[in-house]
């Protein structure tokens, strides 16, 4: 039996026709031909059950046999917001496992002792769409622009205001300095079921400045545990922490 390709097509119910760059993957190199059957994804939630009924050396069109809405496999919005390594292979193998894990939106931040300031976005947003077709999530994270930490620590209290509501807010840090609030674990702190954001800061960790920012902004300080994390791998496991609880 054929396998099942799955397709990443944002508007997949109100056209008949892959994206460019879906059509060249589809028909190039994995040679489907008219009649053959896909799974396309809209990242907003919705499988569509789909054939082939053209392929051409740069166009792929389908009909939509069965629209497929998904079950979210985890209760509210997960974000995490951390600082890009000095090495992009780094984040950028985040981005991938943190998608195949499952989450809703990731926020670069450019902080006091950031070793990397420019991303390019386009080609995380590339890493995302991959990871979400190989793990078959229904829901594509939201990617946003590199921000400045203080911005952010902003543009958040901004976004609660308007919504209504408060979110449960983390920093991660390795700061045992007085003064600062009592760090408890990441996993005792986070309430099942309500919008949760994580922060984790670059290779040299936040400033005590930005700490104290972001507590005084109603960040709480966490820990992820005894072991000393690189960048990459703590703001996996706070992925892996928030969606293990919410699911």
């Amino acid at each position: 039996m054929k396998e099942v390709r799955y397709f990443y097509v944002p508007d997949a119910g109100s056209v008949s026709e892959l994206p460019d760059e879906e059509a060249q993957h589809a028909v190039r190199v994995l040679r489907m031909q008219m009649g053959d059957e896909m799974m396309l994804m809209d990242g907003m939630g919705t499988f569509f059950r789909a054939v082939v009924t053209e392929a051409t050396k740069k166009r792929c069109l389908y009909r939509i046999e069965e629209i497929l809405p998904q079950e979210r496999q985890w209760l509210p919005h997960l974000h995490l917001a951390m600082a890009p390594t000095k090495n992009m292979d780094r984040t950028e193998w985040l981005a991938e496992k943190a998608t195949e894990i499952g989450f809703d939106e990731l926020t670069f931040l450019k902080c006091q002792w950031s070793e990397r300031v420019v991303i390019k976005k386009e080609r995380v947003e590339k890493i995302l769409v991959s990871a979400m077709k190989q793990s078959h999530k229904a829901w594509m994270p939201v990617l946003n622009e590199m921000m400045n930490f203080q911005t952010f620590l902003l543009k958040m209290e901004e976004r609660e205001k308007a919504n209504g509501t408060r979110m449960q807010k983390f920093i991660c840090h390795c700061h045992e300095e007085e003064g600062l609030g009592e760090k408890v674990m990441l996993k005792d702190a986070i309430r099942r079921g309500e919008n949760v954001l994580v922060l984790v800061g670059p290779e040299g960790d936040f400033s005590i400045d930005e700490v104290k920012l972001a507590e005084a902004k109603g960040f709480q300080s966490v820990t992820l545990g005894m072991s000393r994390l690189r960048t990459e791998t703590a703001a996996l496991v706070a992925v892996h922490i928030m969606n293990l609880i919410n699911q």
